[in-house]
């Protein structure tokens, strides 16, 4: 029997901005590329995915996929009803500990999204 495969989606704001796209498109193409390689991971294997590419954020609803390589990039995401992921947030990770800011923006973006 064939599965399904997870998709990945984009949060996009009420003016149809994607923020996780525009973040992505913004970056140079090696790291463009390991993520879009670690966004297959994640669709192949879903929510079996584990460490080093899958955290959850401790207290929240989210998840945290990482991209490790020379920059630390980060992508908030939850999964949403229809086998998808919800991409809320990427940003470049600097210090040791995600910031809390970042964290805010992935759940205020999960909050609008849940109101649309």
């Amino acid at each position: 029997m064939e599965t399904m495969s997870w998709k990945i989606k984009y949060y996009s704001t009420s003016s149809n901005r994607t923020p996780v796209y525009e973040f992505i498109n913004k970056l140079n193409e090696k790291s463009q590329a390991k993520i879009y390689n670690t966004f297959e991971l994640l669709v192949e294997f879903g929510t079996k995915l584990g460490l080093p590419h899958t955290k959850k954020v401790t207290n929240t609803p989210l998840w945290e996929l990482r991209i490790l390589g020379e920059k630390s990039l980060r992508f908030f995401y939850v999964a949403i009803v229809g086998k998808s992921f919800l991409m809320l947030h990427g940003f470049n990770k600097k210090s040791q500990k995600t910031p809390k800011k970042e964290i805010k923006t992935a759940l205020s973006r999960l909050k609008d999204y849940k109101e649309r």
